[in-house]
């Protein structure tokens, strides 16, 4: 990022490193990444707390597993804004670039590991639920409620909290000088595969699995003759939600990717501001994945554009719909209409004679 004195330089000078080893790439962008990044926080954090007010009310409201995935989403989406572009991208490189204890910067870049490895792994069982719900319905309706979600998700945080453990000893590409080690390159290659290999191989199997059965169904429905009322089965609203979901973290997240392989086995970062220039865009395209899905759940779902029209406009609550809040003690038609039935069939049987059969007693 920003062309900062690095605070390692005279401990490998007197290590006796060449000169052109302790040549530092310069920042082309300058202040660019701070506005950036400044920025997106701003917007970011807001519009994800924002869909996460939605989704509660949505999952109060429907009782489904899929809006508590979506909240774990957006809740790890708020975790990797505040440890990854606040504390790591904007205190680190505008108040912390000297002076700061190691301990500090390593224990900052595990809680900065662990929230970017909770962001993307709950995007998993959500893909998993998906799944199951499309391809095996009857199965779905068994396994899928909120309880196991929640079990679900704790699982999947307090993995990716382990999985921030050996990121402790992450080499800072921007300062550090020295070619990467033996401990970098296992560091480098477990995050690819924690971050995109592993999970773009879920989305891209499951996903097609998805596609694949929705359109053996379409066909089979084809060749089938039914009646004209039964519409053909078609790509629904939250399965084109999740495809977008994983679409766009798998565009956003591959030029860092890239970059990160490069700088292993090519250029390192420190030297060449080429590589250097590339690390910095593609960390800011990565980070725009935490503050993207609001707008493709507004661009997909309409209940959640209501839900978050309701919670903007401060109307309704959770668990009641809007007609019981605006009048709460007001009956409903369809129960004064079951009520006036109800006593209207019992005066009918009250003021019918008994018949013949009926009156006779039981000798």
């Amino acid at each position: 990022m920003i062309d900062w004195p690095n605070v390692t330089e005279s401990g490998y000078r007197e290590l006796g490193l060449k000169p052109e080893e302790l040549q530092k790439s310069t920042c082309v962008l300058g202040f660019i990444p701070v506005i950036y990044y400044s920025i997106l926080l701003c917007v970011g954090v807001p519009v994800n707390i924002l869909t996460a007010m939605a989704l509660s009310r949505l999952a109060s409201r429907t009782k489904k597993a899929l809006y508590y995935y979506l909240l774990a989403v957006t809740g790890s989406d708020i975790l990797s804004q505040l440890f990854i572009i606040f504390v790591g991208f904007l205190l680190e490189t505008a108040v912390f670039h000297r002076d700061v204890p190691t301990l500090l910067l390593h224990s900052i870049s595990a809680a900065e590991f662990a929230a970017n490895h909770a962001s993307i792994w709950s995007t998993v069982p959500l893909t998993v639920d998906r799944y199951v719900a499309l391809c095996h319905p009857l199965l779905h309706r068994q396994i899928s409620y909120p309880a196991r979600a929640r079990r679900i998700i704790a699982v999947v945080l307090a993995l990716s909290l382990a999985s921030g453990v050996p990121f402790f000893w992450w080499s800072d590409m921007w300062r550090n000088s020295h070619p990467p080690t033996a401990l970098d390159t296992i560091l480098i290659w477990t995050h690819v595969t924690i971050i995109y290999i592993l999970p773009c191989s879920i989305f891209l199997v499951l996903n097609s699995l998805i596609i694949h059965t929705l359109r053996a169904q379409q066909r089979q429905q084809h060749w089938q003759e039914e009646p004209k009322s039964a519409p053909p089965r078609r790509l629904g609203k939250t399965t084109a939600m999740l495809l977008a979901i994983t679409s766009v973290f798998s565009v956003l997240w591959a030029p860092r990717t890239v970059v990160v392989i490069y700088h292993l086995y090519v250029s390192s970062v420190h030297r060449d501001w080429r590589v250097h220039l590339a690390y910095d865009l593609s960390n800011m395209l990565a980070m725009l994945n935490t503050a993207v899905n609001f707008f493709l759940y507004c661009f997909v779902s309409k209940p959640f554009r209501r839900a978050v029209r309701d919670v903007v406009l401060f109307r309704g609550g959770p668990l009641y719909p809007r007609h019981a809040l605006a009048h709460p003690q007001a009956p409903t038609n369809a129960s004064i209409s079951s009520l006036y039935s109800g006593n209207n069939k019992r005066l009918q049987r009250d003021s019918t004679p008994l018949s013949p059969r009926r009156a006779r007693k039981p000798s």
